[in-house]
C-alpha cells in the first residue's frame, strides 16, 4: 500500500506539473505596458543562442539566468543552422528548437524568439544558407521574388516549431522578432529606395502572421534609425541606447507617443576579432546602465547574457576601411556575465545583486559549474602532409579558379593548383582571395596573403615544370553591412603574374572539412610551413569541460571525437585556448585530429584549466 500511495503521489506531482506549464496564458501590450496575466510586466531577459552551447548544457545555462533574477530568455533562430542543404531541414537533436524553448519553461523563464529570416550575430553570413547565391536573380535583404520565396519557405518550417509553444497556447514564448536591425540596412544601403525597403520588411512580418505567430512582433534598431527600420504593426525596441530621454523620444515618434519602452540589446560586453584586442566592458559600467533601466521602468535584454562558442565554421565576420574582412573568433565569450564555459563572473554577481534587491523571495542559488579537468601532453602518433593526401582525390579542372559556391561547397577550405610550362618570375596578384591563403612551390612554402591584412601579392619565381598550390580559407561570410550580399568565398576573380592573368588547366581540390577526412597517415619529412593532417588517441579516466593550449600551433581547426570545435589562429590571437565541453568527451578512449595549416614542426598538445582570450600577438 505504501508503494502504491508513493507512486500515486508521484504521478499526481508531475500531472500537476505538466498542467502548470500547459496552462495557456495571455501577452500583449495595452496603454503602453506590457501586460501578462493582466497584469504590468517588466521584461528582464539575457540573450543566449541555443546552436552556441551544447544541448546538455542548456538547461544549466538557464538556470544560470534564472539564479540572476532574469525572467526571460532571448535567442536567434539561425536559417543555415536548420535548413542543411537545399530544401533538408533539422531540427532534431542539438538543433532541436522547441527542446530548448520547453527547457526555459521548465526553468521558469518565458522566451523571445528572433528569427530573421537575418540575424547578423556574428554568425556566418548573418544566418543566410550559402547557396541563395547560386541563385544569380536572387538578391538577399530585398524585395525580390526568388529571395522572398525562400523566406517563405524558411518562416514556414520555423514556425511549425514556434506556434505551439506560443503563450496562448500554453508555451513560454511571448514575443517574435520581425526581420532584424533593418534600419541599420536601409542606411547602408541607400542605392534602394526607402519605399522598397519598406515594402520588404512589411512583407516579412505578413509572413510571419499568416503562418500564425500571434504574440506581439517587435523590430529592433539604433534608436536613430526608426525611419527605415520599423514596421507598422509592430513594436519599435531600440538597440544600445544608454539615454532614457533618447529612448522614449524614440519610440514615442514611432509607437503612437507612447511605450512600452524596451532595449532588445544592451551590452554588456562585445564582440571580438582575430588579430583585434579582445574587447571588455566594465562591471560598474553594466551595473549602472542596468540600474538606470530599472528605475525608469525600461525593459531591456543583455545582448548577451551567455555567449557561449562559435563551433565549426558557424563564426562570421565584419569588415572596416583598415580590414577587407575581420573574422570572428571561435569564441563568442563576448564578455558576457556568464562566461564561455558557462561560470557566473563578477559581472554576474554584481548583477545578481541588483535583481536580488528587487525580489522579495530569495533568487534560487547559482548552479555549479561543471566539473573542469585537464589532459596532459597529447603526442599526435599520425601525421601527414595535405599535399601527399590530396593526391588521392580527382580534382575539378577549369580554365580559372571558380568559388566555393561553383565548387558547391559552403566552407573549409579549396586547394587550387596549377603546373607551368614555361618560366614565371614576378608579383603574383590575387586580389581575389576569400579570405586567407599560403602559397606553395613544389610543396615549399613561398608565403601567406590574406584580407585580413590586405595583403593580396608576393614575388614569385617560377620555373618551367613547377606546380603552384594556394590553399584558401573560408574565414566565415560578412554578416554585417552593405557587403553582406557580396559573399563569394575562395578566388573570385583572375589570378595574375605581372599583371598577365593565369588562365587555363587549373585543378580545384574541394576541402569541406564537414567530417574530418580518412586519409592514410605515413611517417616521412615534412616541409617547414606545410599543411598537415594530425591524429591521436588520449584516454580519459574521467571527463569534465577543458581548455585545449593552441599555443604551439598555428592556424587550423581541430576536431575531438568527430564535432569540428571550431578555428585556431594563435599566430596572431587573441584567442589561445579552445573550448572543449566535457560532454563530447568520453570516459576511456577520445580522439583528436587537428589541420594544422601552418606546421612548424610542433606533434602535440594539452589542455589547461581556465581560457585564454586575450594575448594578443603583435
Amino acid at each position: 500500500m505504501k508503494i502504491f500511495s508513493r507512486y500515486f503521489y508521484i504521478i499526481l506531482f508531475i500531472s500537476s506539473v505538466n498542467l502548470m506549464f500547459s496552462q495557456k496564458g495571455k501577452f500583449g501590450i495595452r496603454d503602453g505596458h506590457f501586460i501578462l496575466n493582466e497584469k504590468p510586466f517588466s521584461i528582464y531577459s539575457g540573450e543566449m543562442h541555443y546552436p552556441r552551447v551544447p544541448s546538455q548544457y542548456w538547461k544549466h545555462r538557464l538556470q544560470m539566468m534564472k539564479a540572476m533574477g532574469l525572467n526571460t530568455v532571448t535567442t536567434y533562430v539561425f536559417w543555415n543552422y536548420h535548413e542543411e542543404e537545399p530544401g533538408k531541414w533539422n531540427f532534431s537533436g542539438e538543433k532541436d528548437l522547441r527542446r530548448f524553448i520547453k527547457t526555459a519553461q521548465e526553468v521558469g523563464l518565458y522566451v523571445i524568439i528572433r528569427p530573421g529570416p537575418y540575424v547578423c550575430a556574428e554568425w556566418e553570413f548573418g544566418g543566410y544558407p550559402w547557396w541563395l547565391q547560386k541563385n544569380k536573380s536572387l538578391e538577399i535583404r530585398r524585395d525580390n521574388k526568388a529571395f522572398l520565396e525562400e523566406c517563405e519557405k524558411y518562416i514556414r518550417q520555423l514556425v511549425k516549431q514556434i506556434v505551439p509553444l506560443q503563450i496562448n497556447n500554453g508555451g513560454p514564448v511571448i514575443m517574435v522578432q520581425a526581420e532584424n536591425e533593418f534600419g541599420s540596412y536601409v542606411a547602408q544601403r541607400k542605392d534602394i529606395s526607402l519605399e522598397e525597403h519598406r515594402k520588404y520588411s512589411h512583407k516579412i512580418k505578413e509572413m510571419l502572421v499568416k503562418e500564425g505567430i500571434s504574440v506581439p512582433l517587435f523590430t529592433s534598431d539604433g534608436s536613430s534609425l526608426f525611419k527605415g527600420g520599423s514596421i507598422e504593426g509592430a513594436l519599435p525596441t531600440a538597440n544600445g541606447e544608454s539615454d532614457i530621454d533618447v529612448l522614449k523620444k524614440s519610440i514615442n515618434e514611432y509607437n503612437g507617443g507612447k511605450g512600452p519602452y524596451m532595449v532588445a540589446e544592451y551590452y554588456p560586453g562585445w564582440l571580438d576579432h582575430w588579430a583585434e584586442p579582445f574587447v571588455k566592458v566594465t562591471t560598474e559600467d553594466v551595473v549602472k546602465q542596468t540600474e538606470l533601466y530599472i528605475k525608469n521602468g525600461v525593459s531591456f535584454n543583455y545582448y548577451m547574457i551567455h555567449g557561449g562558442t562559435n563551433f565549426g565554421f558557424t563564426s562570421g565576420a565584419n569588415y572596416n576601411k583598415d580590414h577587407d574582412i575581420q573574422p570572428d573568433l571561435t569564441s563568442y565569450d563576448y564578455d558576457a556575465p556568464i562566461s564561455e564555459p558557462g561560470w557566473a563572473t563578477p559581472k554576474y554577481k554584481a548583477l545578481r545583486d541588483i535583481f536580488q534587491k528587487m525580489n522579495k523571495e530569495r533568487l534560487p542559488d547559482i548552479p555549479q559549474h561543471v566539473k573542469v579537468i585537464t589532459i596532459p601532453e597529447i603526442r599526435f602518433s599520425k601525421i601527414n602532409s595535405l599535399f601527399d593526401c590530396i593526391d588521392q582525390n580527382k580534382p575539378v579542372v577549369n580554365n580559372a579558379p571558380l568559388t566555393f559556391e561553383d565548387l558547391d561547397i559552403g566552407n573549409g577550405y579549396v586547394l587550387y593548383r596549377r603546373k607551368f610550362d614555361k618560366d614565371q618570375k614576378g608579383t603574383l596578384d590575387i586580389p581575389g582571395l576569400r579570405d586567407y591563403a599560403n602559397v606553395y612551390l613544389n610543396g615549399i612554402w613561398k608565403g601567406e596573403v590574406n584580407r585580413v591584412t590586405k595583403k593580396y601579392s608576393l614575388d614569385i619565381d617560377i620555373k618551367a615544370g613547377d606546380r603552384l598550390d594556394i590553399l584558401v580559407e573560408n574565414m566565415g561570410r560578412i554578416n554585417y553591412g552593405a557587403n553582406i550580399i557580396n559573399n563569394l568565398k575562395g578566388i573570385i576573380s583572375p589570378v595574375k603574374i605581372n599583371g598577365v592573368e593565369i588562365f587555363g588547366n587549373w585543378e580545384m581540390f574541394p576541402l569541406s572539412f564537414d567530417k574530418f577526412p580518412n586519409y592514410a597517415y605515413q611517417t616521412k619529412n615534412i616541409a617547414d610551413h606545410s599543411p598537415v593532417i594530425q591524429e591521436a588517441e588520449f584516454n580519459l579516466n574521467e571527463t569534465g569541460d577543458t581548455f585545449l593550449d593552441m599555443r604551439k600551433l598555428g592556424k587550423g581547426i581541430v576536431f575531438i571525437n568527430g564535432k569540428n570545435i571550431g578555428r585556431y589562429w594563435s599566430k596572431v590571437g587573441p584567442q589561445q585556448t579552445l573550448y572543449i565541453p566535457g560532454v563530447w568527451l568520453k570516459k576511456g578512449k577520445n580522439t583528436i585530429q587537428i589541420f594544422e595549416q601552418i606546421f612548424e614542426g610542433n606533434r602535440s598538445v594539452n589542455s589547461i584549466d581556465h581560457p585564454i582570450l586575450d594575448q594578443l600577438v603583435k
